[in-house]
């Protein structure tokens, strides 16, 4: 997939998700197969990008090309400043979440809110595109605000008219927010009314899923949110399977181990020891959620304030387990 000078290595992309993908878990991803990682969303409000959650959201240092920022807002005018300012502080790709469907997004009509404006949706598209003329504009939707209001067609159309380079769909409307089973009908109209790359997004769980969802809609990539969550290795074994057919092994335990504490590591780096212990109690709890004795190990976790603590814990934990499956081999 080409976006712009950008050729995207894989068919796998890392959605953006608040709280999650910071910088440390896009690099993870992306030393793990992600063909390209899109920042946490960022506010087209400037009174908050000297805010140091603003900061750390685009902050890409020594981050493996292309680095995307996703920009959200409602206002034309504010959302191709907040454009300019991120291409200038080093983004390479502007996406405009129009896809999200939280209430404290959607209640200042950003987000997949704006699904229901399609001349505002126009604007918006037009006015950031101008904003930033040498870099590529992209745009995450969903399929629609309601059931009964499937309108991802038009507004890719829209899109497309407007000079955006990518669409990106979540297989869900505004009003299914996370329920239910994504939907892939509206994503494969859209791709067969559109010239520009198409990524597919929503329960995309597994190498099969994959295979699936990119043969049905025709799509160009696939977009990995969740599935990824203590669980960076999807990517190489989407990819691996995309190339061959056959599935790799999962971790192994020490891999797993080795993973969770580098991870842990570039937190505290990149955060700092207070925060960066807080922001990795989260992911020490998703790459335990299958292990046994999991949850033991995730109360104790959660209740540790210092680096030292979790990661002498962790290590514990982990080479407990690896003992257990040496012994019982």
């Amino acid at each position: 997939m080409q976006i712009g000078p950008y050729a995207i290595a894989n068919k796998t992309i890392l959605a953006p998700m608040a709280g999650v993908t910071d910088r440390p878990f896009r690099q993870l991803c992306k030393q793990m197969g992600a063909g390209m990682a899109v920042s946490e969303m960022v506010t087209a409000n400037s009174l908050l990008w000297g805010s140091r959650k603003t900061l750390n959201r685009t902050n890409h240092e020594g981050e493996k090309e292309p680095r995307v920022v996703q920009i959200a807002g409602s206002d034309p005018a504010l959302l191709a400043e907040a454009a300019r300012y991120n291409v200038d502080n080093g983004a390479q790709i502007i996406d405009i979440n129009m896809g999200c469907p939280a209430k404290k997004v959607c209640h200042v009509k950003a987000g997949s809110a704006l699904l229901r404006d399609e001349a505002l949706v126009g604007r918006i598209l037009e006015a950031v595109v101008a904003a930033v003329p040498a870099t590529p504009v992209t745009v995450k939707i969903r399929t629609g605000w309601d059931r009964d209001n499937r309108n991802g067609v038009r507004i890719a159309r829209i899109a497309e008219a407007a000079g955006i380079q990518a669409v990106t769909v979540h297989g869900r409307t505004r009003a299914c927010a996370y329920k239910g089973e994504a939907e892939y009908d509206t994503i494969k109209a859209i791709k067969e009314s559109i010239a520009i790359p198409v990524t597919a997004n929503g329960d995309i769980t597994t190498p099969e899923k994959a295979r699936f969802v990119l043969d049905y809609c025709g799509a160009d990539a696939v977009m990995i949110g969740r599935a990824a969550l203590g669980n960076p290795w999807i990517f190489r074994e989407v990819n691996h399977y995309l190339a061959t057919g056959e599935h790799l092994p999962p971790p192994a335990l020490h891999e797993i181990r080795d993973t969770l504490l580098a991870h842990l590591q570039a937190l505290y780096h990149f955060y700092g020891e207070y925060t960066g212990v807080r922001m990795a109690r989260k992911h020490i709890c998703w790459y335990s959620k299958a292990q046994p004795h999991g949850a033991a190990f995730r109360q104790a976790v959660n209740r540790m304030e210092t680096r030292a603590e979790q990661l002498a814990a962790t290590r514990d934990f982990f080479d407990q387990l690896i003992t257990r499956e040496e012994l019982a081999a």
